[in-house]
């Protein structure tokens, strides 16, 4: 693996200031990074997975095709964003109409509120939609009812629904499946490599997803680096996996990892769950002579100004400020900050001076007791 690229200028305070945060997204980026710098946090963009263009998209024409080929029985519409894909080409194609009436005389399933928009926008109705907003429980729904005979069209978006699929066919159904922005590997696979390192060694302090592939692709990407334990156990722990809903977390969940949403599938919500939760993991107050710091993330707050710090300042800092006035050795030090590296106490010297200089005026703050180690200043 390379040398991690440094992440953007630190951005003005906000509730999110010293974090950093690892974004995997393709589609909608800018947006999701734009409400996360608002709130003051560093970003390392990291596509995982890149979208396939729906223009000249043969496989979606011969579905569309085969479709429209004899009537529909059920029509299963899985995300907002697929479905009106699907629409559009089909105008495109000229097209549309056929296809809006072949839905049209057809049982319409909506896989959540974002595919029941959709699907209401292009001036269909839907039968039923789970409140779970999971494709298990449109399956569940589906083999409840006779449907030997059957033609299934199944909107997918971004990977294959195989097991959906032949869970049907093995009840007598035909089954369409209707491939729609198919995702590919990024053009360039450096930067989601760097933010697997980065999650590593805890460079990162959240990944924030908006799709399961995009999981299965960086978990991927972990593997193929030799180094998915490591960044299980980092994202078990150190940093927080974020996701934009359930049917997303579903990749981290059967990896046994935690993981936490919010209860409407927006990026608004998502970066509102991320504001309110990765602040209450680690975030220190001191009081010391007379000022209040505040240890977030790897920002150091104190008399209005913020104070971003590398990653080893800002461990170096928290141990230090564990028990303020205390005072720690070298040993100890390199015990805490340095726990899987063969760095000697010179390193601690090292960088006990890089805080210093982090801190600028408020340098002092970290105090040299000859011949015993550090301690934070307490006067």
């Amino acid at each position: 693996m390379g040398t991690p690229v440094e992440p953007t200028p630190a951005p003005p305070p906000g509730p999110l200031t010293g974090y950093t945060v690892g974004v995997t997204a393709a589609r909608r980026r800018d947006e999701l990074v734009a409400l996360l710098t608002r709130r003051g946090a560093r970003v390392v963009e990291a596509p995982a997975l890149r979208i396939l263009p729906l223009e000249d998209d043969i496989a979606l024409r011969r579905a569309t095709e085969r479709c429209l080929a004899a009537p529909l029985d059920y029509v299963v519409a899985t995300t907002g964003v697929g479905w009106r894909g699907w629409m559009s080409a089909a105008d495109g194609w000229g097209r549309g109409a056929e296809l809006a009436a072949a839905c049209r005389n057809a049982v319409v399933l909506t896989r959540g509120p974002k595919a029941t928009g959709a699907v209401r926008a292009s001036g269909l109705d839907e039968a039923w939609s789970p409140r779970s907003e999971a494709t298990d429980e449109l399956l569940t729904w589906l083999l409840a009812r006779p449907l030997a005979g059957l033609r299934i069209a199944v909107q997918e978006h971004g990977l294959p629904l195989t097991a959906f699929g032949a869970a049907l066919r093995e009840r007598g159904a035909e089954v369409v499946p209707v491939p729609v922005y198919r995702w590919a590997p990024p053009v360039d696979p450096a930067p989601v490599r760097r933010l697997v390192e980065q999650t590593v060694r805890r460079e990162v302090h959240a990944l924030v997803f908006t799709s399961a592939p995009a999981i299965t692709a960086f978990l991927g990407t972990a593997m193929s680096d030799g180094v998915r334990e490591r960044v299980l156990e980092a994202m078990s722990g150190d940093v927080l996996p974020v996701c934009v809903g359930p049917v997303c977390a579903r990749p981290l969940l059967d990896a046994g990892l935690p993981a936490v949403w919010p209860e409407r599938g927006r990026l608004g919500a998502l970066v509102r769950t991320l504001t309110e939760t990765l602040p209450t993991r680690g975030r220190r107050e001191v009081r010391i002579a007379g000022r209040t710091l505040v240890l977030q993330g790897s920002a150091l707050l104190v008399d209005g100004e913020n104070h971003w710090l590398s990653p080893k300042s800002a461990a170096l800092l928290r141990a230090l400020a564990e028990k303020p006035g205390w005072v720690l050795s070298r040993a100890e030090l390199l015990r805490r900050v340095w726990p899987d590296s063969d760095a000697d106490e010179h390193a601690v010297e090292a960088a006990v001076a890089r805080l210093r200089s982090s801190l600028g005026p408020h340098g002092d703050m970290v105090a040299t007791v000859p011949k015993r180690g550090y301690r934070l200043a307490t006067t």
